[in-house]
């Protein structure tokens, strides 16, 4: 109790030294999270992936609650689980030094007898499905060919892997049929457009189940009360995401079905139960999670319960269908798993992830700020203010990854810890973000991406112009596409920002082509431009060839295990920035990939930042 007072104490205080501040990091940054609960056949466990122990692994407890046990401690993080359907067995990805050359492997509910079941080295494997028998599983791989992820069988007992489902881009499993003659597939050709297939196991052929008029994309998949019945979320012919079905009919899809739509927010993603009478429904309204539940016979739909939390992950039923498993969070309250009962529609919480020395009382919410472009569209971001300041705020502007991601409401470790040293924090959602429609998204493609670039500026003139957003003080960070939107932001607007902290960023569209996975590579084209037809564009877009006009203090941390986007993207920056003598940082992670999952790591990079931004922004 007296720790917590302590701490308490220092997130509200407007002075804080640079001790207290590292103290503050070191504690926001070591909260813990539980996810991607899977239930065993009997419903009496659940297994999960906590980053309790420093890194993401594998934990058990019984579904009821109670003490969690360990059950892997790999050098890697685990990234993705599924029991196997006769309890035997738990199926595993787990990514060598964080990169995207992930491998599966299987083991014993209680760890042992681990083995793996792809072939190691380069190879981008996904974890899928079980088939019923249990005997074989169906994982996506880039085997065949490195520019694309197809799907395969594996066979536990021999090892042997058979093809399925072959592709141009990437391929994911997202249901098998309860016979196991059928699993359904989504095959993403480029990013923003992909098409469901069902597949027959045995090879004798495939359905499209989404014949449309580019761009449209179909989030899940699941079977009916038969193979020939599938229900889909998707927006072919509409601009926000519905929830509908199809039904195979002499060989051939029936056109996409809205059983469920809502004018204010689009599904995010839904759960079929067992017995194909019930689906569990999460909308996305305005980056705030709503759950309503649908009996599917009559269409009828009912509220779903009020949420402890602004963002929840609907995740799977228990055999039984009795109980649906949810992870839910918010900006107050780490990642833990729920369970809803579906008769009596309470929630209780099954994990309780560590927050030693935060009380999370403290911890800061946003608000939703609405605000015009320079073109007259609308758009929206999260504001975080410090408690212990007054507006005007020197103020960190933060941008999302992807760019097909959405900034929501949920725990940031970094936010908080900017918060704690005085920073006010705007994270908004520029034109390419998710959640808000099929044509948003699309309004940065391409040559459309300058546009995209003037939103950092549409936001900084909205919080300045407003009285909250101090001109002299501010700040730009981001992560990914985020890193990208950093270093456009310095070329473009050099007098704008103080500082600026690129993590993980593309800067050079040629390069990151040239060594990204090829399968990325193949999806991407569309989304930023062809490297072989439209050079000459995107030259034009990467910052690399506009990094004279920088006069922004940098600081660049990258994982040197980066798959997705290679190191040389941020080592071009650092070498450019030193060469003009501009002050610039490095963090190199050499045990990270694309984004931090280790604990020290997370403090790092957090403690790195806050230092930087209050170095710079005084």
């Amino acid at each position: 109790m007296k720790r917590a007072l302590i701490v308490l104490s220092l997130l509200m205080a407007a002075t804080a030294g640079a001790d207290d501040v590292e103290t503050i990091v070191a504690t926001l940054a070591k909260i813990g999270s539980a996810s991607q609960p899977v239930f065993s056949p009997d419903g009496k466990r659940i297994a999960f992936i906590s980053t309790i122990s420093g890194s993401p692994q594998v934990w058990m407890l019984p579904t009821a609650g109670g003490w969690p046990d360990q059950i892997t401690a790999l050098d890697d993080p685990v990234t993705a689980i599924d029991w196997s359907p006769n309890g035997e067995w738990i199926a595993l990805q787990s990514a060598p030094g964080g990169g995207l050359n992930e491998q599966v492997y299987i083991m014993r509910p209680d760890g042992s007898g681990m083995r793996r079941i792809t072939e190691g080295g380069k190879t981008n494997n996904r974890l899928g499905w079980w088939m019923p028998d249990s005997k074989s599983l169906l994982i996506g791989s880039s085997r065949r060919s490195a520019a694309a992820i197809d799907i395969w069988r594996v066979d536990l007992a021999s090892g042997a892997m058979n093809m399925i489902a072959q592709s141009n881009g990437v391929a994911s499993v997202i249901d098998v049929s309860d016979d196991g003659r059928y699993a359904l597939v989504s095959r993403l050709a480029s990013r923003g457009d992909n098409n469901i297939y069902r597949v027959a196991v045995d090879g004798s052929g495939e359905v499209l189940l989404t014949p449309h008029t580019p761009p449209a994309t179909y989030i899940g998949a699941s079977f009916g009360s038969s193979p020939d019945i599938v229900y889909l979320g998707g927006n072919p012919d509409r601009d926000l995401m519905a929830f509908g079905r199809t039904t195979i009919r002499d060989g051939k899809a029936t056109p996409f079905e809205v059983m469920v739509a809502r004018p204010d927010a689009e599904l995010s993603s839904f759960e079929v139960n067992h017995h194909h009478s019930i689906a569990a429904l999460n909308w996305n309204l305005a980056g705030r999670s709503v759950l309503s539940i649908l009996d599917v016979a009559d269409r009828k739909e009912r509220a779903g319960p009020q949420l402890p939390g602004d963002i929840a992950g609907i995740q799977h039923f228990s055999a039984d269908d009795k109980t649906l498993a949810l992870i839910i969070s918010g900006s107050d309250r780490p990642l833990d798993i729920w369970m809803l009962d579906m008769g009596s529609a309470a929630l209780s919480q099954v994990t309780r992830s560590p927050h030693p020395g935060v009380d999370l009382a403290t911890l800061i919410g946003p608000e939703l700020v609405t605000y015009t472009a320079h073109d007259g569209l609308k758009l929206s971001g999260w504001l975080y203010r410090p408690r212990a300041a007054k507006p005007p705020y020197a103020t960190v502007f933060s941008f999302h990854g992807g760019p097909e991601g959405q900034e929501r409401p949920g725990l940031n470790s970094t936010y908080q810890a900017l918060l704690a040293a005085g920073f006010a924090v705007f994270a908004p959602n520029v034109r390419g973000s998710t959640g808000f429609g099929k044509a948003f998204v699309n309004l940065d493609n391409g040559p459309l991406r300058v546009n995209g670039v003037r939103d950092i500026k549409s936001s900084v003139d909205h919080l300045v112009q407003n009285g909250i957003a101090d001109p002299k003080r501010l700040a730009i960070m981001g992560g990914s596409y985020g890193g990208y939107m950093v270093m456009a932001g310095v070329t473009e607007y050099p007098d704008l920002f103080a500082a600026g902290a690129d993590l993980f960023g593309v800067v050079n569209f040629e390069t990151f082509f040239k060594h990204t996975e090829p399968w990325m590579a193949a999806i991407s084209t569309k989304e930023y431009g062809d490297p072989v037809t439209e050079a000459a564009m995107l030259r034009d877009l990467s910052p690399i060839h506009k990094v004279d006009r920088v006069k922004t203090p940098l600081i660049v941390l990258h994982g040197a295990n980066d798959t997705n986007v290679p190191v040389v993207e941020a080592e071009q920056v650092v070498t450019s920035l030193k060469q003009r003598g501009i002050p610039v940082e490095y963090v190199l992670f050499p045990d990270e990939g694309h984004g931090w999952r280790k604990t020290a790591n997370r403090v790092r990079s957090t403690s790195e930042i806050v230092r930087f931004f209050r170095e710079h922004l005084k």
